[in-house]
């Protein structure tokens, strides 16, 4: 294993639909676990049972984390922004595609002194910006 520092969303009970969505966008294996299907069901109220407490979307490089717990003090902000480095023009453009329905373009794709670059806030609130 390399030592490398993966994203870990925190949702405010949609981290399986959010999860779905970037299953959409990127492909790959989704994993979700719910607190009832965890050894720690019986420690948590029957209204929590159906939150999602690990998920995982991985696709070769792509490592994505969520959950739903936690969110009791969660504040969305603009502090973070997920940088998604892309392998080609093709790829860069199917992700903004789908990554943006929804949500709001804050930069379109565009060239830069670097390749192509661009920024958008997703239909959950999450940053991100692209570049190939």
């Amino acid at each position: 294993m390399r030592t490398q520092i993966n994203p870990y969303l925190i949702f405010n009970g949609n981290c399986r639909e959010a999860m779905n969505f970037y299953k959409i966008c990127f492909g790959g294996e989704l994993i979700l676990q719910t607190v009832g299907d965890s050894p720690m069901a019986a420690q948590w109220p029957v209204k929590a049972q159906n939150r999602i407490l690990h998920a995982s979307l991985v696709n070769g490089d792509i490592n994505l984390l969520a959950s739903d717990m936690g969110s009791d003090h969660l504040v969305m902000g603009n502090v973070i922004s997920l940088s998604l480095g892309c392998s080609s023009k093709k790829e860069i453009e199917s992700f903004f595609e789908k990554l943006s329905e929804g949500g709001k373009v804050t930069h379109p794709l565009h060239e830069f002194f670097d390749g192509i670059i661009g920024a958008l806030t997703d239909k959950y609130g999450m940053n991100w910006v692209l570049k190939f």
